[in-house]
């Protein structure tokens, strides 16, 4: 990525990647910093599948956040993508935000032990403040602490955006001097097909129980943008015919349903009317199916 040069020598610029177990609030924390809804959020685990990039500016700094996929251990290709994610954000972040929740001790012991020993500055985010005790939070800073030995330690309810003027303090703070990244006028490197398929998706995640929302992926096939209304084609796949029938529902109507809330969403998401068209195909055990999850847009 080359820099754009700007006139101003005390410009800051960096990459902030946000990394944490999943479920710990990291998708609520990016869109907390980025002032946008970017990353979908639903309480079950492994929402976040891609590495999805925020940026946020300032007149003299530029911050390129990066939300990440929780860390777990992969069971299938998918899952080995998604942590390969994590393991670049390790390798490319300016500054790490590693994200727990006050009272959580579980973790990856690899992902710890690199972090800890990174020479990338480390800030440790205790999230949900508003749902613990100071003796709580207090007995989880120093817990953490011990472990990952950050350069500060930001405690934050990201749902309701407490102290987090505090936590992007910290960041500029630690930021190198730099020309920007990206024009300032750019919010994310990602698509609008991009956001559209995840707005299905997130959907799915609500609408639908069990396996079927992590046997899912999203394909947007067309993207027409006409005078008064964008149509779209996405195409909905699963892993089995039964997760095919339970998608559609009895006579259409589950994802009749799924079809207007995904839609509703995207036209706030874009601001204007769409045409939202979805089918839906079996494509057996996509998830361990290299060519399918690069065309899905997994990998590098």
């Amino acid at each position: 990525m080359e820099n754009i040069s700007v006139g101003n020598k005390n410009h800051k610029a960096g990459f902030v990647s946000i990394l944490g177990n999943p479920n710990v609030g990291k998708s609520t924390l990016m869109n907390q910093l980025v002032g946008e809804r970017l990353s979908i959020i639903t309480a079950k685990a492994q929402t976040t599948r891609h590495r999805i990039m925020g940026i946020v500016n300032g007149d003299d700094f530029q911050i390129v956040y990066s939300d990440t996929p929780g860390v777990l251990e992969p069971n299938y290709k998918m899952q080995e993508y998604m942590m390969q994610y994590v393991e670049m954000a390790l390798q490319d972040s300016d500054i790490l935000l590693y994200m727990v929740e006050v009272g959580e001790t579980k973790h990856h012991q690899s992902i710890l032990e690199k972090v800890s020993a990174s020479s990338t500055p480390v800030i440790l985010v205790l999230n949900k403040i508003d749902k613990s005790t100071p003796e709580q939070v207090e007995q989880s800073r120093l817990y953490w602490q011990e472990l990952i030995h950050p350069v500060e330690t930001c405690c934050i309810s990201a749902l309701n955006s407490e102290n987090i003027d505090s936590l992007v303090s910290a960041i500029i703070k630690l930021l190198p001097f730099s020309p920007p990244y990206f024009s300032k006028d750019e919010l994310t490197d990602r698509s609008m097909r991009f956001f559209v398929s995840e707005i299905i998706r997130e959907k799915i995640l609500l609408l639908y129980q069990k396996e079927i929302p992590y046997s899912v992926e999203i394909e947007v096939n067309s993207f027409k943008e006409d005078k008064d209304i964008t149509r779209i084609e996405a195409t909905i796949y699963v892993e089995r015919e039964s997760q095919k029938s339970i998608i559609i529902g009895h006579q259409g109507t589950k994802i009749k349903e799924l079809g207007i809330t995904a839609r509703l969403e995207i036209e706030q998401f874009i601001d204007t009317k769409v045409f939202l068209g979805l089918s839906v195909k079996v494509q057996k055990d996509w998830r361990n199916d290299d060519n399918r999850l690069k065309r899905f847009g997994y990998g590098f």
